[in-house]
């Protein structure tokens, strides 16, 4: 199956440029705002995304922090500034690469064809769910089930869950929890992961009010509630 690019750039030229060269091998979506791009990535899925950092509208690197929130699809980000910091901001807030204008045609379809078989590789797995007692993570599409109903999770709600699933026994201190997911240091005061815990399990709960799925081990942690503890 082709693999649909999403190119998100508010400048004609570069547009054009992009489109005419990827169109031979690939499905080409265009975007000209932050705004219209973030619509597409929710609504078509594109397997691969170029952000301009320039945008109307949303920025790119709000494009970007707000498609984390969804979506792993591979990001490269396309900056005119050969700024190292920005860009490992942009890398820290989830972009998979970039390349800075005047970019090499050629370079930039190796980087294409990189992300789009790391990320073939990634979800080429035996299964694409994780279960526990009445609930079901889809790994594809970052629900939680229960029978026939589901609940979309955030990118961070599905992280946690997600890892406590995969270590079943394992307690998690709040700052290993944070550290796993957010891939930076823990802050004592840092109060995002509690309401980040509250929401999932609050969702949890909306699916099957019947089980605790996340059990608060006092003055250590989290675990993944076990059937032993119901």
């Amino acid at each position: 199956m082709t693999a649909t690019i999403l190119i998100i750039e508010d400048h004609n030229d570069i547009q054009r440029l992009l489109c005419e060269e990827l169109s031979t091998d690939y499905q080409v979506l265009q975007a000209y705002s932050g705004t219209e791009g973030l619509l597409y990535l929710k609504t078509e899925k594109p397997d691969l995304v170029l952000l301009d950092i320039m945008l109307p509208g949303l920025s790119g690197q709000e494009v970007l922090e707000q498609a984390r929130q969804f979506s792993d699809v591979p990001i490269i980000m396309v900056t005119a500034l050969d700024d190292k910091a920005m860009v490992s901001q942009y890398l820290l807030s989830g972009a998979n690469d970039y390349v800075t204008k005047p970019f090499d045609l050629n370079e930039l379809r190796a980087r294409i064809a990189v992300q789009l078989r790391l990320a073939h590789t990634s979800t080429d797995k035996p299964t694409d769910t994780l279960k526990h007692l009445n609930i079901t993570l889809d790994l594809q599409t970052f629900e939680i089930r229960s029978e026939a109903v589901s609940l979309s999770l955030s990118k961070k709600e599905f992280d946690i869950f997600k890892l406590l699933l995969e270590n079943p026994q394992k307690v998690f201190t709040k700052a290993q929890l944070y550290e796993n997911v957010w891939k930076e240091p823990f802050l004592a005061e840092e109060h995002v992961l509690n309401t980040q815990l509250s929401n999932l399990r609050k969702k949890l709960h909306q699916l099957d009010p019947t089980q605790e799925y996340i059990k608060t081990v006092w003055g250590i942690g989290v675990r993944l509630t076990e059937s032993r503890d119901l």
